[in-house]
């Protein structure tokens, strides 16, 4: 089925996700959005039902399997990948419409360009050292969100069921066959994962994590790290 399908994976949710569900309204036509969800004892469900989603469950939960299952279930030719606690502005639609309309675009991947929804100063200095890994490093993460083509998405193997990494273990392959360009468009993102930790502890976890899984540690030591 040509057009877009957007695959959103969620987790306690209901507060956010109707923001989001909301700025994808703006796009004219048919669009296709599902939400999987991991186990949300809140009203995240609902929320995305009443906004017309398909709605998946998965089990065992983790990231990585919801996005498995919900791209699965997608019919679009392009699929666009969005966390919950996103907003993207009107612009989204035009960025969008215009590298599908473009000539061997199905050929590179897309993400947005990183902003946070909060002005502190670490905040700034953290998306400026976003644009230069996104940039330079082709090391866009999951809270910028990925717009691809089926046909490379599944060229280069698509989301395997990891509980941390997903994102970055499809980048890394995705960088290795071709370019990933910025759709000129910010996705705001949620400061609430830094409210509890400051930047630079959040950033130093968050790279140390990145090592670790480079280096073979398994899900379960990830995770445990990362919760605590």
């Amino acid at each position: 089925m040509a057009g877009l399908s957007v695959v959103i994976p969620t987790l306690e949710e209901a507060g956010r996700l109707p923001l989001l569900l909301a700025d994808l309204r703006r796009w004219p036509g048919y669009l296709e959005i599902v939400v999987v969800d991991g186990g949300s004892r809140d009203r995240t469900a609902l929320m995305a039902r009443l906004a017309g989603a398909t709605v998946l469950h998965a089990h065992p939960p983790g990231r990585g399997q919801q996005l498995c299952l919900g791209v699965e279930h997608s019919r679009g030719d392009w699929l666009l990948v969005l966390h919950a606690d996103s907003r993207i502005p009107a612009i989204w639609t035009e960025r969008v419409k215009g590298v599908m309309a473009m000539e061997r675009s199905a050929s590179q991947a897309w993400s947005f360009d990183f902003r946070v929804d909060e002005r502190r100063p670490m905040l700034r200095l953290l998306e400026w050292a976003v644009r230069v890994r996104s940039g330079w490093m082709q090391r866009p993460y999951g809270d910028q969100g990925l717009l691809i083509h089926r046909q490379l998405y599944e060229a280069v193997g698509g989301y395997r069921p990891l509980s941390l990494m997903e994102d970055l273990d499809l980048i890394e392959r995705l960088s290795q066959k071709t370019l990933i360009r910025s759709l000129d468009c910010p996705l705001v993102t949620s400061a609430r994962r830094w409210d509890q930790k400051n930047v630079l502890a959040q950033a130093w976890r968050n790279a140390m994590l990145r090592r670790l899984w480079r280096r073979g540690a398994t899900p379960e030591q990830l995770m445990k790290i990362y919760r605590s």
